[in-house]
């Protein structure tokens, strides 16, 4: 994008705020400015879209932004719905964005972690925020466990399989409140095991 481009863009942004003010003083339209950002920020995205779409081999960075501004065009446009989904739209189109990293080449599967986070992080936003759902620590666990055990499949890691049992076991306990005390020793014999087989595969590399 070229200078004029820029400057008809950030001229063509700035009469629309303009138009969406003036709407929201003389027809009291009290969402028109929030459905001005929502819209500048899905096209701004959908530059960097373009942006990989023309040359991914090389600006394949271009999906992590470009997702996570089209993720929040989709959450200021989803504020007025209830059930409070907007925080899922940024964080789940944020998590599409590094799973298109991976599909993009499947070298780079260290963007599998920060999807599933994401995308699980949305899913537990809702729950609590929307619906009033208290206890999402296990739903959160399971999210993160299920996200390494798909490392494990699609990258061929085996040792991904290690942290994804242990997280999906501590997301059950999460569960049954009756088995949270059981976490205050589960936690830290995890962090052991984990830290021990990870000494020992280095060891016999050598």
């Amino acid at each position: 994008m070229n200078r004029s481009n820029i400057r008809v863009f950030i001229g063509g942004a700035l009469v629309l705020l303009g138009v969406s003010m003036l709407v929201d003083r003389i027809f009291e339209i009290s969402f028109a400015v929030e459905i001005f950002w929502g819209v500048l920020f899905f096209l701004v995205g959908a530059y960097f879209l373009y942006r990989f779409a023309v040359n991914g081999s090389r600006e394949w960075w271009a999906l992590i932004p470009g997702f996570a501004l089209i993720g929040m065009g989709v959450s200021s446009l989803l504020a007025f719905i209830p059930g409070n989904w907007s925080g899922l739209a940024f964080l789940g189109f944020l998590g599409i964005g590094f799973l298109a990293v991976y599909l993009n080449n499947r070298g780079r599967w260290w963007a599998i972690i920060p999807a599933g986070v994401l995308i699980t992080l949305g899913v537990t936003a809702v729950m609590t925020n929307g619906y009033d759902i208290p206890q999402t620590g296990g739903i959160f666990f399971l999210g993160l466990g299920l996200t390494f055990l798909l490392l494990a499949v699609l990258a061929s890691l085996q040792w991904a399989y290690i942290p994804g049992v242990i997280l999906l076991v501590m997301g059950v306990l999460l569960g049954y409140s009756q088995f949270t005390g059981l976490l205050n020793y589960v936690w830290p014999a995890a962090l052991i095991l984990v830290g021990l087989l990870l000494i020992f595969q280095f060891t016999r590399r050598k």
